[in-house]
């Protein structure tokens, strides 16, 4: 079993087994998860950026090669070429046609990912370009696909001025959106009245949603969308959770559900 697998279903196991007053903190590492698989994806994966974690542009770094062999001081990295889909379509039915399913399979396979980053893309474009006078910055856009039907789709964009940080995460996954869908609807997920409030219950327009708020890294909301994604927004230096929640107002959540075909 891969081992980024092994890990997501270990997190959710043991969210799952937790006593009731550490169940609040099952979104938070649902969030961290899928910080991770972006950052695994982006160091080797199928995505929208140049491959090896070099911008084309730039040179990779060389140092000194004690063998005596020279270090590598040029070169612009790969270019980012997604799966062309109608390509892929026609020759997985031509594989088919003489039985190479090995074939067949492997390039229906190139086709569904060039479909899932060509709708990464599109989630892209319906995001605003800014936000509460917040720009994004455009070399930060990224849309990931790890290849396997259990993890799916990973967009995320994120915003800047000065020390004030805004950061959109997109997940299509269904295996942890089965577990957070049960937590929100079971009641379970209990919330103080007293002391300190470190998460709470809410709504994004409409959404059921979970908002945190941590001193070091700020707040973060949590809202499922439909059956299989999650759409997580994490603000830094945000004055309150009013400003916070503004600016999640500006994001069109119902274009992101249509794009993903989520009801």
């Amino acid at each position: 079993m891969h081992p980024l697998k092994l890990a997501f279903g270990s997190c959710i196991l043991l969210a799952m087994a937790a006593p009731v007053h550490a169940q609040g903190k099952f979104l938070k590492k649902v969030s961290n998860a899928a910080n991770n698989v972006l950052n695994t994806v982006n160091s080797g994966g199928n995505n929208s950026s140049p491959a090896g974690g070099t911008p084309a542009g730039e040179l990779p770094n060389a140092s000194p090669s004690s063998s005596g062999r020279p270090t590598n001081k040029a070169g612009l990295g790969l270019i980012a070429t997604p799966p062309d889909v109608a390509a892929n379509l026609t020759t997985s039915e031509s594989a088919y046609a003489t039985k190479n399913y090995g074939e067949a399979r492997y390039a229906l396979q190139q086709a569904m990912l060039g479909v899932e980053l060509q709708i990464g893309q599109s989630i892209l474009k319906a995001l605003p370009e800014e936000i509460l006078s917040l720009p994004r910055q455009a070399q930060q856009d990224q849309v990931a696909s790890t290849g396997w039907g259990w993890a799916g789709l990973i967009i995320k964009r994120e915003y800047q001025k000065e020390d004030k940080a805004l950061t959109i995460n997109i997940t299509n996954n269904a295996m942890w959106m089965q577990a957070i869908n049960m937590y929100l609807t079971s009641g379970m997920m209990n919330q103080s009245m007293g002391g300190q409030q470190n998460w709470k219950q809410t709504r994004l327009k409409n959404n059921r949603a979970v908002i945190e708020y941590d001193e070091s890294s700020g707040y973060k909301l949590s809202v499922p969308l439909g059956q299989s994604t999650l759409f997580m927004l994490e603000g830094v230096n945000f004055a309150n959770e009013q400003e916070f929640m503004k600016a999640a107002e500006a994001v069109d959540i119902e274009k992101i559900k249509d794009l993903l075909n989520e009801k």
